[in-house]
């Protein structure tokens, strides 16, 4: 594909091809999406013809349908809050130990709805007004301990370098002997269970304090740290405002702990904090890992084929809860200020066009993360073909 010719939209050679092509692109099952590698080599279409297929509409942002969907978002998270903390105490012990788990499980999965925002208010997808975008992220990041401009300003260079090996910034795989030393004493079940756990758990926050799974620096590196090697000097001054916001919002719960004692804190919002970075994490992982996919190095890549290595998932239900930043990752790397509620139908109107560069995977998401910490542990060229900069995900160790 990498040698064919470029077609226009709605070329008639390229329209008697969508057929085949959607059944491929659209077959959505978890066999398909294992059992081919995805195209690596240069596509035969461009950002413009991609662009062209979507209906204009797609690239409005509605600060009304924005703001809609955000107070819908808040309100389900203050009713929750508001049952939890006046009527649970009233429970009795067998109704109580049913009900705190199930609030956190459901605040958790709201208020990553609202973390979803806020990274929409990062790619100025909220609204046309940057300053809009960029106080409403501000509030809606920091009240979830994430120093928003900092995150924004490295997850601007993730968009900007993605499938990079030499300059992504999350999640970017390692080559075999880059492997930690004590990596052969997990690659078991027991270990991969150990991996994942501590990975959900911890690995939001360490990725903030520590640039865990992040790009390597030669020096220490972190979201904190303003003048640390992620930003540049123009950065440094919003990052000393996002530790600000961090420190008040920390000083708040403690102040609340105080007053309420640590356990109700840890009850009503640190455990459905934890559920929001599990999910996070669980989201950009399978984003930018799976089988098929390629990367690359400096020889090879370029900033197209970078944005389209990344797979669509299907988190069922929680597709609509999350604003299908599950299922329409592939459209957002390739035009990220779509807003959510334009995405399904952007999406949709490139697969014609993307054909076998479009990935998606309808793997049960549990199966899949699974399968990824096992298949997926390093990356390294095909034998045999040392000079190409392509790298694909393997895991013999």
């Amino acid at each position: 594909m990498g040698k064919g010719r470029v077609f226009e939209v709605g070329d008639p050679k390229m329209t008697a091809g969508r057929q085949s092509l959607s059944r491929l692109s659209a077959a959505n099952s978890p066999e398909f999406a294992t059992s081919r590698r995805a195209p690596h080599a240069k596509p035969p279409f461009t950002l413009a013809h991609l662009k062209k297929s979507i209906p204009p509409h797609c690239f409005h942002r509605s600060l009304l349908q924005s703001s809609a969907y955000l107070a819908f978002d808040l309100a389900v998270a203050s009713l929750l809050f508001y049952v939890a903390a006046t009527y649970f105490a009233l429970l009795p012990p067998p109704l109580a130990y049913l009900a705190w788990p199930l609030f956190w499980l459901l605040q958790g999965c709201t208020l990553t709805a609202v973390w979803v925002i806020a990274h929409e208010c990062g790619h100025h997808a909220f609204s046309s007004h940057r300053w809009l975008n960029d106080a409403v992220g501000f509030l809606l990041h920091t009240s979830l301990l994430v120093p928003y401009f900092s995150w924004k300003h490295s997850h601007r260079r993730h968009h900007s370098n993605t499938a990079s090996l030499d300059s992504d910034e999350t999640f970017v795989p390692k080559l075999k002997p880059e492997l930690p030393w004590y990596h052969t004493y997990l690659n078991h079940p027991p270990g991969r269970i150990l991996t994942i756990s501590a990975t959900l758990v911890l690995g939001w926050p360490l990725y903030l304090a520590c640039n865990a799974s992040g790009r390597p620096y030669d020096r220490f590196a972190s979201h904190f740290d303003p003048h640390g090697p992620i930003f540049s000097d123009g950065e440094r001054a919003q990052v000393y405002l996002s530790d600000a916001g961090v420190l008040a919002v920390a000083y708040l719960l403690f102040s609340v702990a105080n007053s309420n004692g640590l356990c109700w804190v840890l009850c009503v919002y640190g455990v459905p904090l934890l559920i929001v970075n599990a999910f996070l994490v669980t989201i950009t992982y399978l984003q930018h890992t799976h089988p098929s996919l390629p990367h690359y190095d400096s020889s090879e890549w370029d900033w197209l084929r970078g944005a389209l290595s990344t797979v669509d998932r299907d988190y069922g239900i929680l597709n609509r809860v999350f604003h299908n930043i599950t299922d329409t990752h592939v459209a957002h790397h390739l035009f990220s200020s779509i807003p959510h509620y334009h995405a399904m139908q952007a999406t949709g109107a490139m697969k014609d066009v993307l054909g076998d560069y479009y990935q998606f995977d309808g793997t049960p998401v549990y199966k899949a993360l699974w399968r990824e910490a096992k298949e997926c542990l390093y990356v390294e060229r095909d034998e045999g073909d040392r000079s190409r900069g392509v790298f694909w995900f393997k895991n013999k160790t």
